[in-house]
């Protein structure tokens, strides 16, 4: 009997219940995995509140992991029978086992551990597709990070201090921002100590900065504005403190400013891509350019206490779950 994380009704952490879980046989082009380590995302909290639609009347939380192929459905090519893989679903990975179609799967290098791939199969995709394609920064630009202490904007500074991109950042708190300064950053300023506009506007000589990486929502968007340069982009790929409540088009009229709001599933849902992108992350890792960091590994039967930390923002880095 295997074990997993499950939700009943959309609620808080308290939702949360360990419990005997029986995953189905592999189907054709289906892999079954064991888990060597899970990772814990915002996306997970999203889902679990209901802010996200379930994808079936009970919820296994979970959007990344990593293990090793247990059994092969048939017609499934390319994999083997022990091989270590690691993956990115938006739910279902809070199991100590579970069965996924092949096609989602990217085996992992020997250098990686499972603990390291669980944390960057979501953070550090986020963190390609968002300066590879939603705002591909180049050396001599300056952009805006949010959340620069958490796991996507620890991998974000690094990389893109790596391509020559000045990296300003905002954090809670003087250990958050030293943390996030050892991470590739050039300025981080404490978003508790007050405005981070004025800061942002002064390290910029009031020019302001060519993008805005914001995983925050409500209570950064109109900051987050605010700091862009004429004809700026503003990348909204997060709600950590709630929807940006009152947004409109219209916004982006004052410096004719540009807008999105992409998803990480919609820039991997090929897996020829997934895998492309996979590569240069794994590519990143292993050639010092990304050190990822686990902040805290909890049991995987805690759960409910990690998506309390993460929701109080006393975690930093990733955050990774032991089965």
């Amino acid at each position: 009997m295997e074990k997993a994380i499950i939700a009943r009704a959309p609620g808080g952490p308290e939702t949360l219940d360990w419990v005997d879980w029986t995953p189905p046989a592999p189907g054709p082009g289906e892999v079954l995995v064991r888990h060597g380590a899970v990772g814990l995302n915002f996306i997970d909290t999203y889902f679990r509140s209901g802010l996200y639609p379930w994808p079936g009347e009970i919820l296994i939380p979970g959007s990344e992991a990593a293990g090793r192929i247990e059994a092969l459905g048939e017609g499934v090519e390319g994999l083997s029978l022990g091989q270590r893989v690691a993956y990115t679903t938006q739910t279902g990975a809070c199991t100590t086992a579970r069965v996924l179609p092949a096609d989602r799967l990217v085996p992992l290098p020997d250098a990686i551990p499972d603990e390291i791939a669980a944390s960057i199969m979501l953070k550090g995709l986020t963190a390609q597709y968002l300066m590879r394609s939603s705002f591909p920064a180049t050396e001599g630009q300056t952009v805006l990070v949010h959340a620069a202490a958490g796991g996507v904007g620890l991998l974000l500074g690094q990389w893109l201090a790596a391509k020559g991109v000045r990296a300003i950042g905002t954090a809670g708190g003087p250990e958050k921002t030293a943390l996030a300064r050892a991470h590739g950053y050039a300025e981080v300023i404490d978003y508790r100590a007050g405005d981070f506009v004025s800061p942002v506007m002064a390290a910029t000589d009031g020019l302001g900065v060519d993008a805005v990486y914001d995983s925050v929502g409500q209570d950064t968007w109109r900051g987050s504005l605010a700091c862009l340069k004429p004809r700026g982009m503003f990348v909204s790929f997060g709600q950590s403190s709630g929807l940006p409540d009152g947004f409109r088009l219209a916004d982006l009229a004052k410096g004719s400013l540009s807008a999105t709001r992409p998803v990480l599933f919609d820039f991997i849902a090929d897996p020829t891509e997934l895998r492309t992108r996979a590569a240069e992350l794994f590519a990143a890792v292993a050639d010092g350019k990304l050190t990822p960091r686990i902040g805290r590994s909890w049991p995987l039967a805690e759960t409910a206490e990690a998506h309390r930390a993460l929701e109080a923002r006393a975690t930093t880095g990733a955050t990774v779950l032991l089965p």
